[in-house]
C-alpha cells in the first residue's frame, strides 16, 4: 500500500447517502462522515441540522492516488447529487446539504476549479451549478450513530429508495473503478 494517503473533503448532501458511494471506490481507503466548513467546534447532528453552526454533512476521504485521483474522485463527486441546488439535495434542505468541495491544498483547488468549470462546459445540468469551492479549515467526526449507516441498514426505507440507486448509478458509470 502507498503510504502517500491523501484526504479528500466534500459535501454533497446527506453524508448517509455519499459515504456508501464514496466508500465502494477502489483505492479509497477509509470514508468518515463528519461536519466542516462551520464556525462552532465539535458540532453535534442536532446543531448542525439546526443551521446554525455553518457547518455542511460533508466526507473525509482517504484515498490512495497510486489507484485512484483526485479528478476521478471529483467526477464521482459531480455524478452523485445535484450541483445545481442551493442549500438542497432532495428532500434535505438546509445549509448543511449545500454542495462544496473543501480543498486541501493549491493543487486540489486548482483541479477542483478546472472539473467544475469542464462540468459547466459540457451543460450536463439544465441550471447553473451552486458548487462552492473553498479553503478546508475543519473537520469533526459525525456521531458513531451515522458512520457506515448504510451498510449497517441496507434494509431500512430511506437506504433502499434514496442511498440504493445512487449506488446503482455508480454502479452504471464507475464500474471499473469499483472495489471487488
Amino acid at each position: 500500500m502507498n503510504k502517500d494517503l491523501c484526504i479528500a473533503t466534500f459535501a454533497n448532501g446527506c453524508f448517509w447517502c455519499t459515504e456508501a458511494v464514496f466508500q465502494r471506490l477502489e483505492g479509497v481507503t477509509k470514508v468518515e462522515s463528519g461536519y466542516s466548513g462551520g464556525h462552532f467546534e465539535n458540532p453535534t447532528y442536532q446543531e448542525v441540522c439546526s443551521g446554525s453552526t455553518g457547518h455542511a454533512e460533508c466526507l473525509q476521504i482517504t484515498f490512495d492516488p497510486e489507484i485512484i485521483s483526485y479528478e476521478e474522485l471529483l467526477e464521482v463527486f459531480w455524478s452523485t447529487h445535484d450541483p445545481t441546488t442551493f442549500n438542497r439535495q432532495g428532500n434535505d434542505v438546509g445549509t448543511q446539504y449545500r454542495s462544496v468541495i473543501f480543498y486541501h491544498n493549491e493543487d486540489q483547488k486548482q483541479l477542483a476549479e478546472a472539473s467544475k468549470q469542464k462540468m459547466e462546459n459540457a451543460a450536463i445540468f439544465k441550471d447553473p451549478i451552486v458548487t462552492i469551492i473553498e479553503p478546508f479549515t475543519n473537520f469533526y467526526p459525525a456521531e458513531k450513530e451515522h458512520a457506515d449507516y448504510y451498510n449497517t441498514h441496507p434494509d431500512q426505507a430511506y437506504c433502499y429508495y434514496i442511498i440504493k440507486p445512487k449506488l446503482d448509478k455508480i454502479k452504471k458509470l464507475f464500474g471499473e473503478k469499483l472495489k471487488p
